[in-house]
């Protein structure tokens, strides 16, 4: 199979497409963190932190700001020591936190809920959020200069349809709408240099390609939808208009119907007005049930090269944490990583490189260069096959590497220059030298 390489046709800058949520937390040892900043994982997004209710320490709102009668204006209203530590952590290892406003998931809240209920006062949940960035980007309460960048409007209110049944919003959508309303506004203006945005939406698997409503889609697939579109009526209203500089959603499904997800989302974005706001998959996983294997690295990577081609801004895997069911980057009992890992942290050099330039095959791939060196990465989840790079004069192969488990990518021996074995489930990365 040829592939045809153009380096010096510029597509534009590669996407920040292996940011994950979280990070790899064991208690508050920081030995795994050094993983992030070998990856060059640019934005670690803040949900579901620390476990369950956020382990009752990190990032959750109810655990920073722990008595909503207090007052917002005293910094002795807060506490941010554990969110401290972790922030300084991710700050160190070169990865942006992706600020997360609101409450971790209660899938046991058909027992009790704790912090899912929509706040009393949405002013003061505001101006309780303004206190957090500013102990983070300005300062205050012996805080920190950050500069976070993106801040997000909880998680997942659209999780259920029926308020008795969502683990996430225990109100109505209407009520989510006006706390969007109140407390972007007022971020908004109170610093304006942020990026405000939501609501990280459970998704879109009631569309199909079409963007038709799938025949046998569930009532609560179409409750996603449905929040969606009165959400963004709501907001892009004369009487409640509000910024929306990102929209979040999230998809657990494969490549191909993550494709027009990615398509559907930036349609309905555009056509209710919203053209500048970014949208960003910040959740995603491609499936469990390869964890551990170099086949799920694959698969998260095919994920990656494959919606890189689309109107998607960012791309944030979930999870990044050790232990759970959809941490697949980190052994829970080794304590290390997972040939996962190098999912990530391949697509971090060519991240590094900064410049995507022309490629064409028949295989998910991209190309970047950066002065007079560049690569290639791709990945093959179907039987082994020859790649032909075809290049100009100028420009040669100087590596060939093959992932090889928890050993990364390692370079192997080759002894044409125009032809390379991709084998069945691997990784592979080709480094090109231009001649001067």
């Amino acid at each position: 199979m040829q592939i045809r390489i153009d380096f010096d046709k510029k597509i534009g800058n590669v996407k920040p497409f292996h940011a994950i949520n979280n990070a790899p937390l064991l208690g508050t040892d920081n030995k795994l963190f050094h993983y992030l900043s070998d990856a060059h994982v640019p934005y670690s997004r803040l949900h579901d932190t620390g476990g369950a209710y956020g382990g009752f320490r990190y990032v959750d709102i109810e655990n920073i700001f722990r008595d909503f009668n207090a007052d917002e204006s005293d910094p002795d209203s807060y506490d941010f020591a554990f969110t401290d530590w972790l922030l300084t952590e991710l700050v160190n290892a070169g990865s942006e936190p992706f600020f997360r406003l609101g409450a971790t998931i209660e899938n046991s809240q058909h027992i009790k809920a704790y912090h899912i209920y929509p706040p009393k006062d949405c002013l003061k949940w505001a101006k309780i959020c303004e206190g957090i960035i500013n102990h983070y980007n300005h300062g205050w309460a012996d805080g920190f200069n950050y500069n976070i960048t993106y801040w997000e409007i909880w998680n997942e209110p659209d999780n259920m349809p029926k308020i008795e049944d969502n683990p996430m919003w225990k109100g109505t959508k209407e009520e989510y709408f006006r706390l969007y309303e109140v407390a972007s506004n007022y971020l908004k203006q109170k610093f304006p240099y942020i990026r405000i945005g939501g609501y990280a939406s459970c998704g879109f698997y009631a569309v199909d390609k079409n963007f038709s409503k799938i025949a046998n889609s569930s009532p609560r697939t179409e409750y996603f939808v449905d929040f969606f579109h009165e959400f963004l009526q709501y907001i892009s209203s004369a009487e409640h208009k509000s910024p929306l500089d990102f929209f979040s959603w999230h998809s657990y499904a494969d490549s191909k119907s993550n494709s027009f997800y990615c398509d559907y989302a930036r349609s309905q974005l555009d056509k209710y007005g919203f053209t500048e706001a970014e949208s960003i998959l910040n959740e995603w996983n491609p499936g469990i049930h390869r964890r551990g294997s170099e086949e799920d690295a694959c698969y998260i990577l095919e994920m990656m090269l494959t919606l890189h081609k689309k109107k998607l801004d960012m791309l944030m895997y979930y999870d990044g944490q050790v232990h759970g069911s959809y941490q697949g980057l980190f052994d829970p009992l080794k304590l290390d990583i997972f040939p996962a890992y190098f999912a990530v942290h391949s697509f971090g050099e060519i991240f590094e490189l900064g410049t995507e330039v022309f490629a064409d095959g028949d295989l998910p791939l991209i190309v970047a260069r950066k002065d007079d060196t560049a690569k290639l990465l791709t990945v093959n989840i179907n039987k082994t096959l020859n790649i032909e790079p075809i290049l100009s004069d100028e420009w040669s192969v100087v590596s060939y590497r093959i992932l090889d488990g928890v050993n990364g990518l390692i370079s192997t021996p080759f002894e044409s220059r125009n032809s390379f074995v991709l084998p069945e489930n691997k990784i592979v990365m080709l480094e090109f030298k231009k001649e001067v």
